[in-house]
This record gives C-alpha cells, sequence and structure tokens, in this order.
C-alpha cells in the first residue's frame, strides 16, 4: 500500500498542458461519435435533407431524406423518400423507403414501399406497400458457348 521512495530518484513528472491558441482542438482518432441531430417536434422542413451522420425527426419533413441511420420519433412525419443505411420508424412515412435496415415499431405508420436487406415490424405497425428484397448483384459467371455438334457421319 505505501512504499518508500529512494530520496535519490528524480521525483516523477507529468506533462505538462499544451499552450491554448484559441483555437480548438483538432479532432482525435478516438473522438466519440457525434450526437444525432434532431428536428424537434414543432419544426417543419420544406425541402430535401442530406447528411453523413444520424438524424432523428420528431417534426415534419416535406422533402427526401438521406442521411447514414434515420430515427422517426411517434410524432415525426415524412412525406418523401427516405434513403439510409439503418431507418428505425415510430412516427409516419408517407414515400418510399430505401435502406439496409428497417424496423418499424408498433406505433408505425408507412405508406410507400419498402426496398431493404433485413425487416423487421412489431404488432401494431400500419404499412401500405411493397416489401422489396435488395437483390445484390449475381457473380458473373462465365459463358462457355456449347460446342457444336459433329456432323453426321455419311454412311
Amino acid at each position: 500500500m505505501f512504499s518508500k521512495r529512494d530520496p535519490k530518484a528524480p521525483a516523477p513528472t507529468r506533462p505538462e498542458p499544451a499552450p491554448s491558441s484559441g483555437a480548438p482542438a483538432a479532432p482525435s482518432a478516438r473522438s466519440r461519435p457525434a450526437p444525432a441531430s434532431l428536428v424537434c417536434e414543432n419544426l417543419t422542413i420544406e425541402g430535401a435533407v442530406s447528411g453523413d451522420g444520424e438524424a432523428q425527426i420528431d417534426g415534419a419533413v416535406k422533402g427526401d431524406v438521406r442521411v447514414a441511420r434515420l430515427t422517426i420519433g411517434e410524432t415525426g412525419r415524412i412525406e418523401g423518400q427516405v434513403f439510409a443505411e439503418t431507418v428505425e420508424v415510430r412516427g409516419r412515412v408517407v414515400g418510399a423507403i430505401t435502406a439496409k435496415q428497417v424496423r418499424l415499431y408498433g406505433s408505425a405508420h408507412v405508406e410507400g414501399d419498402i426496398t431493404h436487406e433485413q425487416l423487421a415490424m412489431e404488432t401494431g405497425a400500419y404499412f401500405q406497400g411493397r416489401s422489396l428484397k435488395f437483390q445484390r448483384p449475381a457473380p458473373a459467371l462465365e459463358v462457355v458457348p456449347a460446342a457444336e455438334p459433329a456432323p453426321p457421319k455419311a454412311g
């Protein structure tokens, strides 16, 4: 628990903080992810919304939404197409959804086609449209022409 320190050994040193130049520090490689952008309940956006981060819609968007990850809250409404890696719907979407993963919660109301790799629906979710599975391109097969049959022998 306690130990004696050699009085001849140099004292441990602490690194001194770098002087502040007033400029913000550069983000480190281990910086935490940016918080989701939020469209709050009493806000309406008319026009396209796009970005490469996460968004949560609790208000209304009249236009297409293209983000990496999208959460539509119970009070959220989108009238337009949705493109994302992951989409969670608790509110209302009128338009097509294209995403790798789509989850419709019990309060979801979706009118439009859903193109997906994975689709999950809770009991109570409303979905009017087509469920379309992503079609991954088939591996290219080399087409080998069939050998022509030999002409019949005269005989």
